[in-house]
C-alpha cells in the first residue's frame, strides 16, 4: 500500500476514535446538567427576528465580539443591507460595525432598503452536524448547535456544508467557529447578548416548547418563515414577513 493510502487510513482510524471519545464527552456533560439546577432537555431555544424592526445599527454583532471573544474579521452574526433599485435589481451589502458598506448605491436609483439580521440557524436536521467526521459539531438536548474545539480537526467540512455562510474559521485555534445562541448565558436564564442590546426589538429568543414564553406568543401572533426552506434543515430562527429577495 503506498503512503497515501497509509495516510487515509490513519486519518479515518483517528476520525473514529476522536467521535468515539465526543460521544462519550457529551453523554458525561449531559449527565452533569441533569445533577444541577438546568436540564437541557426540558428547553428548546429559538429566535425569531422582524426584519422590519431592524434599523441596521449593527449593535447586535459590537455585543457578540465583546461577548464570545470573536476574532477580527470574523462574525458570529452579522446584518445584510438589502437594496431594491429602479431598474429591477436587488443588492445586497454586508454591513460593518461601523454602519458602513464597501460598494455604495447610487441614491437615485433606490426603490427600497431593508436590513436582515443573520447568524446561524441552530437547524434541527443541520448539515454540518452530519458531515463533521469526529463528532465535533454536535446538537445539544436543548436544541442549540455547539462545536467542540478540544476535538475539531478543522478540516472544514462543516464550513462547506452550512448552506447559511455561517461557520468559520477560528485562526488562533485552527477550529470552526460559529453562534451558539450565547449558549454561556441562555444556561443560566438570560438572552443572547445580541437580543439584549438591539435597541428597536428586532430579535425575539426564547422556548419553544413553553406556549408562555416571548417566542413562543410571537410566533403564534407573527406570519414567520425560514430561511432556503427547501433545504429540509428544519431551522430554529423564524423571520417574519420575510421579503422574497432575501436568500
Amino acid at each position: 500500500m503506498d503512503d497515501e493510502g497509509l495516510d487515509r487510513r490513519e486519518f479515518l482510524q483517528r476520525c473514529g476514535a476522536a467521535a468515539a471519545i465526543a460521544w462519550v464527552v457529551r453523554v458525561a456533560t449531559t449527565e452533569a446538567e441533569q445533577r444541577g439546577d438546568y436540564k437541557a432537555a426540558d428547553h428548546l431555544y429559538g429566535m425569531a427576528i422582524d426584519p422590519a424592526k431592524c434599523i441596521g445599527c449593527a449593535r447586535c454583532m459590537e455585543a457578540c465580539r465583546a461577548e464570545n471573544d470573536v476574532e477580527a474579521g470574523a462574525v458570529r452574526t452579522w446584518v445584510e443591507r438589502y437594496v431594491l433599485t429602479t431598474d429591477g435589481q436587488t443588492i445586497v451589502q454586508a454591513i460593518d460595525e461601523k454602519h458602513q458598506t464597501k460598494a455604495p448605491v447610487d441614491e437615485h436609483k433606490i426603490l427600497r432598503t431593508f436590513f436582515v439580521p443573520k447568524l446561524c440557524n441552530h437547524c434541527a436536521n443541520a448539515p454540518c452536524v452530519q458531515v463533521c467526521p469526529v463528532g465535533a459539531t454536535f446538537t445539544t438536548p436543548d436544541g442549540v448547535v455547539l462545536v467542540d474545539k478540544d476535538y475539531c480537526i478543522g478540516c472544514r467540512y462543516c464550513i462547506q456544508a452550512c448552506p447559511y455562510g455561517a461557520r468559520y474559521l477560528d485562526t488562533r485555534t485552527r477550529t470552526a467557529d460559529k453562534c451558539t445562541f450565547c449558549y454561556h448565558r441562555i444556561t443560566r436564564g438570560l438572552v443572547p447578548a445580541c437580543v439584549e442590546v438591539c435597541p428597536s426589538g428586532a430579535r425575539i429568543f426564547g422556548e419553544l416548547k413553553d406556549r408562555n414564553s416571548p417566542l413562543a406568543r410571537y410566533m403564534r401572533f407573527s406570519k414567520l418563515q425560514v430561511l432556503k426552506p427547501h433545504l429540509n434543515t428544519e431551522p430554529h430562527v423564524y423571520y417574519a414577513n420575510l421579503d422574497g429577495e432575501v436568500r
